[in-house]
């Protein structure tokens, strides 16, 4: 038992070894880039040849355009304080699939996917750039390494459980609260700060790259609108509600602007 605990003990430790540089803090990530991005590549590919990628139409030519400036202003406010290397790895790819779901994602590494299902929500290019930055942010944020450093740590939390408890049904017990409490107080909490931290640092970066940041908060109105208010509750969702991001973003937006200033950006697109 002893040499368990100390075995995790020296694995959370040496757990948080990355700084997030746009809040200064570290982070639980114990993947690299060098390990995570090769896989995230390959799967991104894959993935495009399964599926139904747009081309040559001007919403895929919007989805690219507004990529490219969004990870070029996150590229301009990293070298500005103080990580001109930061983005050395990243290969940025936005592709535009045909699928009526309505979503966008990100894989490590900058590689996005947006869904056509999300454009009628969108409307207009800055709200492609509001779900545009978002997912940028995830990438910058490391957010998906970070997620597999925390699952591991679930994993090795429930091996050492189940090396220690010999009892069968105290096994059991075990592992039926353990899934439930790790999810519940863990993953779940984890994952909504995640997308918490993206849609804050989503909404700097797209100031930046001279979209008006008070669209955020619009834009997931019609996001609420189109749910039809179903929705779990949010201690078990792995996002906020639509009402927490509505009120984030139309409180973080001053500060957005602020920020975007600091670059000469006052006027929008």
């Amino acid at each position: 038992m002893k040499k368990i605990t100390l075995a995790l003990v020296i694995f959370l430790g040496v757990a948080a070894c990355k700084t997030n540089p746009f809040t200064g803090k570290k982070v639980l990530n114990f993947y690299p880039n060098s390990q995570v991005f090769p896989t995230a590549f390959a799967q991104y590919d894959q993935f495009l040849t399964e599926n139904n990628v747009v081309e040559n139409t001007s919403d895929a030519k919007m989805i690219t355009k507004v990529g490219q400036r969004i990870s070029s202003a996150a590229e301009r406010w990293l070298v500005a304080n103080g990580y001109p290397g930061y983005l050395k790895d990243y290969k940025w790819e936005y592709n535009l699939v045909k699928d009526e779901t309505v979503n966008a994602w990100c894989m490590p590494g900058g590689k996005i996917v947006f869904y056509t299902g999300i454009l009628p929500i969108t409307q207009s290019e800055t709200g492609v750039a509001v779900v545009m930055g978002h997912e940028v942010a995830h990438a910058l944020a490391d957010h998906g390494a970070q997620r597999m450093s925390a699952g591991t740590l679930q994993q090795v939390g429930a091996v050492a459980g189940n090396v220690v408890i010999q009892d069968p049904n105290k096994l059991n017990i075990f592992n039926q609260a353990y899934g439930v409490g790790t999810n519940v107080l863990g993953m779940l909490p984890f994952s909504r700060s995640h997308e918490t931290e993206a849609d804050r640092i989503g909404l700097q970066i797209m100031a930046i790259a001279g979209y008006n940041p008070d669209e955020a908060a619009e834009l997931w109105k019609r996001m609420k609108a189109n749910s039809g208010g179903e929705a779990p509750p949010e201690f078990m969702s792995t996002h906020p509600s639509n009402d927490t991001r509505i009120a984030n973003l139309t409180e973080w937006a001053p500060a957005a602007k602020q920020e975007a200033a600091k670059f000469g950006v006052t006027k929008y697109y």
